[in-house]
């Protein structure tokens, strides 16, 4: 590992939005270019960076030839530390001799993951600031929902897919945030972990209380489809669409941008149990994570479906 490392590659998105937050003056590439409506949401220095494509993962574009041509000091992959995901880092660094770092993505070590980076990229203190804000959020979290006996939580569930009935079982990467904020995830398909195909059938007979989904499209469908209308979510207007400028605030990528939706969430399912408007607590998060100062406007369209 070098003494001092400037210019950093991201195999992923999980490992880019990580590096944005904490190091955005090192990162020296985008896996996808961010479109014109993310771009006031992430920190300037970004918004002109080069496409390079991602090197592990789902839809992998970068070849070894590119990444050795960006001559990065170093490779941070967030997400699986599975044995093919350590495969595959033991092989990049072998083929290019540039330090590869893997990452436990698992939300709850998220606060440790950050001060572990933001050590290794030099930015110690500005890691610790965001971890101690971060275990903060959930100490306020805990302290509200610590109380509330299993049956007395809010059932949800994620729509997600072109017709809502795509979901995430109970423990998956997709519904981190749910069951943290002390929801039930309805989604019981006997299985832990991973995305599932529903039925409507199957979704009428759990009755999430609450819907969330990423598609303010998937939204609109379940709240005027007749067949989703005796839901109780639907029948009490609890249809939610998260937030996802210039991340997803709930499902992806599953990185450190879904630390908002916890306040989001927690403001959702507890109404009257958190202090502070959630376009304050939105402000302040893009202030200090992101590194951008939001206009009026810039809240409206984040927070407006």
């Amino acid at each position: 590992m070098p003494d001092r490392i400037e210019r950093v590659i991201a195999a992923g998105p999980p490992a880019s939005v990580l590096v944005t937050v904490l190091a955005p003056e090192k990162l020296i590439g985008w896996n996808r270019k961010p479109p014109p409506e993310e771009l006031p949401y992430l920190p300037p220095v970004t918004r002109n960076l080069p496409e390079i494509g991602r090197l592990t993962g789902r839809g992998g574009t970068m070849n070894l030839e590119v990444l050795m041509a960006a001559k990065p000091d170093l490779i941070v992959d967030f997400g699986s530390v599975s044995d093919t995901f350590v495969s595959l880092a033991d092989r990049a660094q072998s083929q290019t001799s540039i330090p590869y770092l893997l990452i436990d993505g698992r939300f709850a070590n998220t606060v440790a993951s950050v001060r572990l980076l933001g050590g290794i990229l030099g930015v110690g203190a500005r890691a610790e600031a965001l971890a101690q804000r971060m275990e903060s959020d959930l100490a306020d979290i805990d302290r509200v929902t610590g109380a509330i006996p299993p049956e007395a939580r809010p059932r949800v569930y994620l729509a997600r897919g072109a017709n809502g009935l795509e979901s995430g079982n109970r423990g998956s990467i997709n519904t981190e945030i749910i069951e943290r904020v002390c929801a039930v995830n309805v989604v019981d398909s006997g299985v832990r972990g991973g995305l599932v195909t529903l039925s409507l059938e199957q979704v009428l007979a759990w009755n999430p209380d609450t819907i969330v989904t990423i598609d303010p499209v998937v939204a609109e469908h379940i709240r005027s489809d007749s067949a989703w209308a005796p839901i109780e979510a639907v029948r009490r207007g609890r249809v939610f669409v998260s937030p996802k400028l210039p991340y997803g605030w709930v499902d992806a990528p599953p990185s450190i941008n879904r630390w908002i939706g916890l306040p989001w969430l927690a403001r959702l399912l507890f109404p009257g149990k958190f202090a502070g408007d959630i376009r304050d607590v939105a402000r302040d998060f893009y202030r200090q994570f992101y590194q951008v100062e939001l206009s009026e406007a810039e809240l409206d369209a984040l927070l407006s479906k």
